[in-house]
């Protein structure tokens, strides 16, 4: 589901790569903290919501297959786990 390059997820990794660069560089210059808390919380951001989006095609695809085939109690059980560490 999530191999197309164009995808979202692709982009906004692409984006929180460079923000880990830039953040990089800005400690390396010694800029100032704030500006670099800044970008690591606009990191986190993009990251947070590319796992948003990972767990949504998860639950489409993977969790409704495993609830169709055998229950899915695994799946939800794993599902349930991720979420409690998410919120």
């Amino acid at each position: 589901m999530h191999r197309e390059q164009n995808n979202p997820i692709f982009r906004n990794l692409k984006i929180a790569r460079g923000q880990v660069d830039g953040i990089i560089k800005m400690l390396e210059e010694d800029r100032y903290c704030i500006d670099v808390s800044r970008q690591i919380l606009a990191t986190i951001s993009i990251l947070k919501k590319v796992n948003a989006e990972i767990l949504h095609d998860h639950m489409k695809g993977c969790v409704k297959k495993a609830i169709i085939n055998d229950g899915g109690d695994e799946s939800l059980e794993e599902l349930l786990d991720i979420m409690r560490k998410y919120l």
